[in-house]
């Protein structure tokens, strides 16, 4: 049966692209959930014929499933029913999409085809939203038509979910990493009020303020016994210091034995009250809490060296419940305050603390950068699919791995990522390429030499094979190593075992190799260059790396990636590829693969004067399908063409905010060095 006339047909080609630069767009311009999920459905319902949308999470660990966001035109309601029941476990797991086209006729969801029925729909699409580094849930549609949903149709919309996955979990991500570095502030501002307060009530109101915004809690207080009495009087609490906007004159009454603070204290362990019902009894909330319009109430011992000290109590006047990941983060805060109840006096102590922190943050925000910059693994190609799991099969097992695969493929990041997986990933990740060293001195490179081992050798190195050692050494171009030099890497792989050279004691490694080559291995040992052994000891798990022209379908992610990190490096705003040049870019055989596809479009980015992208496709038009080795262009030229592109789109002025050193991100004197070296010199004659 075919959806009636109301349901929108299949779009042309062009138009599909069109909609998914609006999809990059929308994610462009929209950073929070709500905001961004609204404008998706605009876009959406241009294409697409849709009564309700929806985009799920799915936590397998907990067979929870979160809503991210859903939107109809006639207020369908959410079902409610256990993960094992909801489309979103099953597109999860099975990582395919799920058309249903006739509801009436569904029988693996019964209770949920019913509900939907009941809501009006009549025909449903799941789709899996899912990155490279992780599965995040489902992106659905639902339809009032029956057989809503062609097989066209769910391959577009599947491109679309993929651009939507990638920002939902950046989105996660950065959520994630704004999280703990809003909590590590909050600890270090902590540690700092307690360095620079020794009085405590100074102290809370020093850090009340953040505690509040971090945590998103309205009071904050401490209660604390009698400090001037003995052990065996301090049988109830004082509230000793409470900080709540608007009510800081509460009465610090005395808190019985039998109330939750107090149960707390003794037991050492924290005591959550959730979901406080006023008009109940609330014999276990203390007076003042609930005279504040407090709601919820954590109360956390504050315990040092065995030893309960008193106790922080923290109140929301929202239903928000004290989640177990926030009750375990909130003791760490207890723990910061009850060393300042504990020994107020020491504060040299404390102020080591505070350096430690300062040294931690610094760390952890490099870490953050560092994470942040990282050029990861972009496609959803089935071939990148293909070679990702080959990548998880072998990461952990430490087996030598041979990455074989064209020029620009990106033969080190597959490296990486196998270091990245592996149980090595703590330890040093050491690169070498074999083909930019001098075949003299790669003995050198690859294992060391003592002082004095060969001319020139003014002092002892260490090489790369000890540099590694419980990590992972990465060989690129491992074809070029000498005949000569090639039986010590197999004694290296086989007894691992080396001497560095102009020393005799023999050395240990417990390095991993993975190697890489853009060469037929297998045919250089028939000719009797490169030896067997050594062929057969790297050759335990071949992986190839697919070429860019096989991989059609991650050609328009590749490029919205490199436009936007290098748009974002040049400080610039580019917000609209062209189709046509999309389609051109797809259908090019892109012979220097990722490598020539960044490259071009560094390029149109320095080119691109507005917010439209602008691609020099003449280059692309004119070159050949097929890469010639011997036609390859040099670095010298490469980088003659990319400085003469440059000076033409900046009418060849060179200095300057908008001449071409600032274009290219580099100084204006070492620009004109670069000119002189390779000969660069401006017309003669200029149009003004």
């Amino acid at each position: 049966m075919n959806p009636p006339s109301e349901a929108r047909p299949d779009l042309p080609f062009a138009q599909r692209y069109e909609m998914l630069i609006r999809v990059s767009q929308a994610i462009k311009a929209h950073r929070g959930y709500n905001d961004l999920f609204q404008a998706l459905a605009a876009e959406l319902r241009k294409v697409a014929e849709f009564e309700v949308v929806y985009c799920t999470q799915y936590d397998a660990g907990t067979n929870k499933i979160d809503w991210l966001g859903s939107q109809s035109k006639s207020g369908i309601q959410r079902p409610d029913f256990p993960a094992e029941e909801m489309l979103t476990a099953w597109v999860y797991e099975r990582q395919q999409p799920l058309v249903i086209p006739y509801l009436d006729r569904e029988t693996r969801f019964p209770r949920v085809a019913e509900f939907l029925r009941n809501q009006g729909l009549q025909s449903i699409c799941a789709l899996p939203l899912t990155t490279v580094r992780r599965r995040l849930g489902s992106f659905g549609f639902g339809s009032k038509f029956p057989n809503a949903y062609s097989e066209e149709e769910v391959r577009f919309l599947s491109l679309v979910v993929d651009q939507i996955a990638l920002a939902i979990d950046d989105a996660l991500h950065a959520e994630e990493l704004e999280r703990q570095n809003k909590r590590l502030t909050l600890l270090l501002d902590l540690n700092n009020a307690v360095v620079s307060n020794l009085e405590l009530r100074d102290l809370l109101r020093a850090m009340s303020a953040n505690v509040r915004r971090v945590m998103e809690c309205d009071g904050v207080g401490v209660a604390l016994p009698d400090l001037e009495k003995p052990d065996h009087e301090k049988d109830k609490l004082q509230l000793y210091a409470f900080d709540f906007p608007d009510n800081d004159d509460i009465a610090r009454e005395p808190i019985g034995g039998n109330l939750a603070p107090a149960r707390a204290f003794r037991s050492g362990k924290p005591e959550v009250a959730n979901r406080i019902d006023l008009r109940g009894d609330n014999s276990d909330i203390p007076a003042a809490a609930l005279a504040a319009g407090v709601k919820c109430v954590c109360y956390l011992p504050l315990a040092s060296h065995g030893h309960t000290l008193g106790v922080l109590i923290l109140g929301r006047t929202k239903e928000q419940i004290f989640t177990q990941e926030e009750v375990d983060f909130l003791m760490q805060i207890a723990n910061q305050l009850a060393l300042a109840v504990e020994n107020a006096l020491a504060y040299r102590e404390i102020a080591g603390l505070k350096d430690k922190l300062t040294q931690e943050k610094v760390y952890l925000e490099d870490e953050i950068r560092g994470e942040m910059s990282f050029d990861e693994i972009v496609g959803k190609s089935v071939a990148l699919r293909t070679l990702l799991q080959q990548v998880e099969v072998v990461a952990p097992t430490g087996s030598t791995v041979l990455i074989c695969g064209e020029t620009g493929t990106g033969k080190e990041l597959i490296a990486r990522a196998i270091h990245d997986l592996s149980p090595r990933r703590g330890s040093a990740f050491v690169k070498l390429n074999c083909a930019a060293i001098p075949a003299g001195l790669l003995e050198s490179e690859l294992f060391g030499h003592e002082k004095g081992a060969f001319t020139g050798a003014v002092a002892q190195r260490i090489g790369r094979f000890e540099v590694g050692s419980r990590g992972t050494v990465f060989l690129d171009e491992v074809g070029e190593i000498p005949l000569d030099l090639q039986p010590k890497l197999l004694r290296v792989l086989q007894e691992r075992e080396f001497e560095r050279l102009g020393s005799s004691r023999t050395l240990q490694t417990d390095a991993r190799l993975i190697a890489a080559t853009n060469q037929d291995l297998a045919e250089m040992v028939e000719q009797q260059k490169f030896r067997s052994d050594l062929f057969y000891r790297l050759n335990v798990f071949p992986v190839q790396v697919p070429p860019l022209r096989d991989r059609q379908e991650d050609i328009p992610l590749l490029v919205r990636h490199f436009v936007q990190q290098y748009a974002r490096r040049m400080n610039k705003s580019i917000d609209t590829i062209p189709s046509e040049a999309m389609s051109v870019l797809v259908k090019y055989r892109w012979p220097g693969n990722i490598r020539e596809l960044q490259n071009l479009m560094e390029r149109a980015v320095i080119l691109s004067p507005g917010p439209v992208l602008k691609v020099p496709l003449a280059g692309l038009q004119e070159r050949p399908l097929r890469a010639s080795p011997g036609k390859i262009e040099t670095l010298e030229d490469a980088e003659r063409r990319h400085i003469t592109d440059a000076l033409e789109a900046t009418s060849w002025v060179v200095g300057g905010p908008k001449g071409a050193a600032a274009l290219l991100g580099m100084k204006r004197t070492t620009l004109q060095w670069r000119m002189d070296k390779l000969g660069i010199r401006a017309p003669a004659v200029r149009t003004h």
